[in-house]
Formats: structure tokens, C-alpha cells, sequence
């Protein structure tokens, strides 16, 4: 769904748009009955190798893919060949598809998939179990499911619920707890967390530890932390930014962190692809600055080729705060 996140969604005060909260409450019911109704009348496929699910409990923001790319690279140099399988949401493929950069578009496969094919074996599939199927027979001994935790069409060796862990300002992860549309949760908490087997909460670079009071949340379930870090310094000079994700404030937030001089910030809704209009908008918006244009990794990879020599790519990777523990532990459930 293209949407730009309220950031009302992530406050506990219900005292903030009231009235919208209260009116959307009835979707909200519907929302979870036929969530819980999906996952609770559907067996799931069983592919015959360790499938490790990235997901989360909200409507997009908490950084599953980063992780799940991580989780690919973690895998990858203990001598596996995992695979990432994803629906490829915003792509015109159904697939199963095999995803190569050098041929694929992000109108093809998703800007998502599309970024973790750059690394290894990525495959987008709508229907997961097939995905597995062909994930099986290209020789992969594992598969990342990035953003399938309410999807239960494969049964999953791990499931990881990835939770955004930045509580400052009054900002909560789950808001007030209303589900999709009155709130952020994709399903209430508890109904999430009671199929995870664990919770990676992905931490802002200048937060030194999680929220304790927001750790609790989560009882006996295993809690790794991990921090989305710049792969290079923002570009040089002056800047004009914009961010196509779930929660754009924090890309802007980032910029300004790690010293880049950002003149003006452009949110757009999640995986817009830039109109002719809004690319001459930001354009002019770079002229008037006398600054360059950037943007994250997830959105100049859904830029048309001829677009993407003006724009530079500001990429982030997420990184466990203790690596060899996370990584002992996956390996021991798989």
C-alpha cells in the first residue's frame, strides 16, 4: 500500500487525532478478524530447508529488509547459499522469478528485492510456497523471508520480528496498540508475538541501548539489538534530500546525524516512484540550494537509469551489536 505514514500512529497519547482514531476503529476490527482468520485456516508449505522469517508486527518502517540482508551476508560467510524470497510488492512480475539486476527493473520485481539480488540469490514469488519450491531447485539450503510473518503459506524454522527501537519524543514502536488503519499494528501484539521466536529491535546509531521499559514488551522472547549504520559518509557539499519509505523523518533524521549539510528534505509516500513532476521539483529544489540531490539505496534503485546519474545513492546496512551471538543463535534453531 503507497501511503505516507501519520506520525500520530506512533504516539500512546490518544489524545492526538481523536476523532480519526475513533472513526477508523470499525475497519480496524475487520483487519484483525481476517488477518487472524488467514493465518489460523492456513497450513503452510514445508520446502525441506531452514526457512528463516524477517517480519514485523506494524505496517511498514522497522527496517525488515536491512536486517533480512544482513541475515543473507551472516549466512553466506558461515559457507551457506541462502536465498531471499519476497512477494516483490510494487513489481509487474508474479513469478517465480529469479531477480538479476542486470536485467530486472524495479517495475519488474520491487525496489526491495531488486536491492537484496545485489548480493546473492533473491527470488520474488506472490505465491511463497512456489517461491520456495524454486528457491529449492536453484540450491539454496536456506531461505530469508523478508515480510512474512503474517503470510502462512510456509512453515518457518525461525520467525524474527523486527521492531523499530526508537521510543524518544514520546514515539512508540506499536503507538497506542490500534491496529491498521487506526493505528500502526498489522495484528494486535500479543497475536504477533505469540508466533515469533524471536525480536531483533533495530536501534537508531545514536541511541547506546534499548528502551527498557519497550524490552519488557516481549517477556521470555530472545532480544538482539542492531543499528542501521551509513555504508560511507553522505555526499560532500550541500544537499537536497528525499526519502520514498514508511517513515521518511527518520532518513532526514539520519542525514542531519551523520553531518550531511541538508538544505531541504522531500518525503514521499512508501515506494512512490518519482514522477516527471516531482523529479523537476527536486531539481529545482537542488538549483535553488546549489546542492546536490540524495536519496536512500531503497529509492534509487526504483529511479529510471537516465535519472540516477544526478541523484546519489546514500546507502545504510544494519549491523548486530553482538554479531557471533545473533548469529550462534539462528544457526542453533536452523
Amino acid at each position: 500500500m503507497k501511503l505516507n505514514t501519520p506520525r500520530w500512529w506512533y504516539t500512546r497519547d490518544r489524545n492526538h487525532a481523536p476523532v480519526t482514531r475513533m472513526a477508523l476503529k470499525p475497519l480496524s476490527w475487520i483487519w484483525s478478524a481476517v488477518t487472524a482468520r488467514r493465518i489460523a485456516r492456513t497450513t503452510g508449505y514445508a520446502p525441506g530447508i531452514p526457512v528463516i522469517s524477517v517480519g514485523n508486527v506494524t505496517v511498514g518502517g522497522s527496517g525488515k529488509t536491512p536486517v533480512a540482508r544482513e541475515i543473507l551476508r551472516l549466512l553466506r560467510e558461515r559457507g551457506g547459499n541462502p536465498a531471499a524470497l519476497s512477494r516483490g510488492y510494487g513489481g509487474r512480475l508474479e513469478g517465480p522469478v529469479t531477480v538479476d539486476p542486470a536485467v530486472h527493473s524495479a517495475n519488474d520485481v520491487g525496489d526491495e528485492p531488486l536491492m537484496l539480488a545485489r548480493d546473492g540469490m533473491a527470488i520474488i514469488s506472490r505465491d511463497r510456497a512456489a517461491g520456495a519450491r524454486a528457491a529449492v531447485e536453484a540450491g539454496a539450503d536456506a531461505i530469508v523471508l523478508d515480510d512474512g510473518h503474517q503470510n502462512p503459506s510456509l512453515q518457518k524454522t525461525v520467525s524474527l520480528v523486527i521492531v523499530d527501537g526508537e521510543t524518544r519524543n514520546d514515539e512508540w514502536p506499536f503507538g497506542d496498540g490500534s491496529v491498521f488503519p487506526s493505528g500502526p499494528m498489522r495484528e494486535p501484539l500479543a497475536a504477533g508475538l505469540a508466533r515469533a521466536d524471536g525480536v531483533i529491535i533495530l536501534l537508531p546509531t545514536d541511541m547506546d541501548s534499548a528502551d527498557a521499559e519497550l524490552v519488557e514488551v516481549f517477556g521470555d522472547l530472545p532480544v538482539f539489538t542492531a543499528r542501521l549504520r551509513p555504508a560511507a559518509p553522505p555526499p560532500p557539499g550541500p544537499q537536497v534530500g528525499f526519502a520514498g519509505i514508511a517513515k521518511p523523518w527518520k532518513v532526514e533524521r539520519s542525514l542531519i546525524a551523520a553531518g550531511c549539510d541538508l538544505k531541504d528534505f522531500v518525503p514521499l509516500a512508501d515506494h512512490a516512484v518519482l514522477s516527471d513532476d516531482q523529479h523537476e521539483f527536486l531539481l529545482e529544489r537542488a538549483k535553488l540550494f546549489d546542492a546536490g540531490l540524495v536519496t536512500t539505496e531503497k529509492d534509487w534503485v526504483r529511479l529510471a537509469p537516465e535519472r540516477r546519474t544526478n541523484i546519489q545513492a546514500w546507502p545504510v546496512h544494519a549491523r548486530f551489536d553482538n554479531e557471533a551471538v545473533f548469529t550462534d543463535w539462528l544457526i542453533s534453531r536452523t
